[in-house]
């Protein structure tokens, strides 16, 4: 099992590159974001690698950082989420976008990809919700993103309204929840809505 590759780039097309290693030439398939990384002909690169086993073909897929590569392994775990798919979602959101998006349930961000309609969007989404709000957006905010929380059920409320308000502003929801959590990072677990508010703001315009 190919696990990571260190060479020089031969070449590249829209989905893929090829990695030459001593002489062998690895033809691995990329996100854009890793191909736009990895230079031209003959530059060094090292890319970490996924590897598909399949009783018709053996793939490798290969990414620039740990992070795209954890994400392209939880977002295939979503039935309708292949590896075309998982690559098309990090193609154009990086893995802090998709955390994000999943986190505030944004659908039409995850849409954004070539290949993941409505439906899809929400399935991975509602999937793959409690596998990331911890991280990404903090306890308050994942209590309003879960439903409420014994622990700060006055910090969720005010973060549920903050994020409302900013939606109502026109912001995208992901987008608002990121703003808030970072707002909400900031002024503690204490904070009220009229507090939030402007802070996620200048959080938006940074």
């Amino acid at each position: 099992m190919i696990a990571r590759l260190r060479g020089l780039v031969d070449s590249a097309g829209a989905d893929h590159a090829v990695i030459d290693c001593n002489g062998v030439g690895y033809l691995v398939f990329c996100s854009r974001r890793t191909l736009g990384l990895l230079g031209g002909p003959r530059e060094a690169v090292a890319l970490h690698i996924e590897t598909h086993v399949r009783e018709d073909h053996i793939h490798l897929y290969g990414f620039a950082d740990t992070a795209e590569r954890d994400w392209f392994r939880i977002l295939t775990t979503v039935q309708g989420v292949g590896a075309k798919v998982g690559l098309a979602i990090l193609s154009v959101l990086s893995p802090d976008q998709v955390a994000t998006a999943i986190a505030a349930g944004d659908k039409a961000m995850l849409a954004r990809a070539e290949g993941v309609g409505p439906k899809l969007a929400g399935r991975i989404a509602s999937e793959l919700k409690d596998k990331v709000g911890g991280i990404v957006l903090g306890p308050a905010v994942v209590a309003l993103h879960t439903g409420g929380a014994s622990t700060a059920p006055a910090a969720a409320g005010a973060a549920a309204d903050a994020v409302s308000a900013l939606v109502n502003l026109g912001y995208g929801r992901a987008e608002a929840f990121a703003a808030v959590a970072r707002a909400g990072g900031k002024l503690g677990p204490e904070a009220t809505v009229s507090a939030i508010i402007p802070a996620a703001l200048r959080e938006l315009a940074s």
